[in-house]
């Protein structure tokens, strides 16, 4: 595992109508890819998606070739981004990242998404320091730590138990981690319950077996 992918398409559909099954099964077909959780936005029925890749080319082969096309189709908007998987394992570890082989500790009823527009190599990061306060947050399951390629970005994707814990996060707490910061940042709330069928399909390793 060397990277990591995060989509969205600028959408509002409902998760039920989406042709889910037909898109994984052409994704299985791409190379390198390891497994996918799909992603529903929550008040506006995006769609998107977090995968795994087992080198930073497959991912962005993804990104610049296959997911465009897939947009295209849509006719719509999209969003990409990748993600350096290796440094960010100890800290992703420490939050019990099912990325990097923890046990889920129960189902995921919500994911959040954050990314802040700074620009700090991983090591810098004060993840040290963060990681006891984000353990402490009210339904938090996971955290697995992000690392824009190239831009060094840092971010997360997060596994909650709950919608409402899950947008409390991103409401009241992210905001004032940001502040600290003295950054812009971007955050995202999925609902986890209606993917389960569809990221289940794919590996996705948030799902107890």
């Amino acid at each position: 595992m060397k990277a990591f992918v995060y989509t969205e398409l600028q959408i509002s559909k409902s998760f039920d109508d989406a042709p889910w099954s037909a898109i994984n099964r052409d994704l299985q077909r791409r190379p390198g890819l390891m497994n996918k959780t799909w992603l529903a936005g929550v008040g506006n029925q995006s769609l998107g998606g977090f995968y795994t890749f087992d080198t930073v080319e497959d991912a962005q082969r993804f990104v610049t070739d296959y997911f465009p096309r897939e947009a295209r189709g849509f006719g719509v908007a999209q969003t990409t981004r990748v993600f350096d998987a290796v440094v960010t394992e100890e800290a992703s570890v420490d939050m019990g990242s099912v990325h990097y082989g923890a046990a889920p500790k129960g189902y995921p009823g919500a994911y959040v998404y954050t990314e802040v527009q700074l620009s700090v190599p991983f090591d810098d990061a004060p993840w040290r320091e963060l990681n006891p306060v984000l353990k402490q947050q009210p339904g938090i399951l996971s955290k697995t730590w992000l690392s824009g390629l190239n831009t060094q970005t840092p971010g997360g994707i997060y596994a909650f138990d709950t919608v409402q814990n899950a947008t409390d996060f991103a409401l009241s707490y992210f905001p004032s981690e940001a502040a600290n910061l003295n950054a812009a940042f971007y955050t995202r709330v999925f609902d986890g319950r209606v993917v389960e069928a569809a990221s289940r399909e794919m590996s996705s390793p948030f799902y107890p077996a």
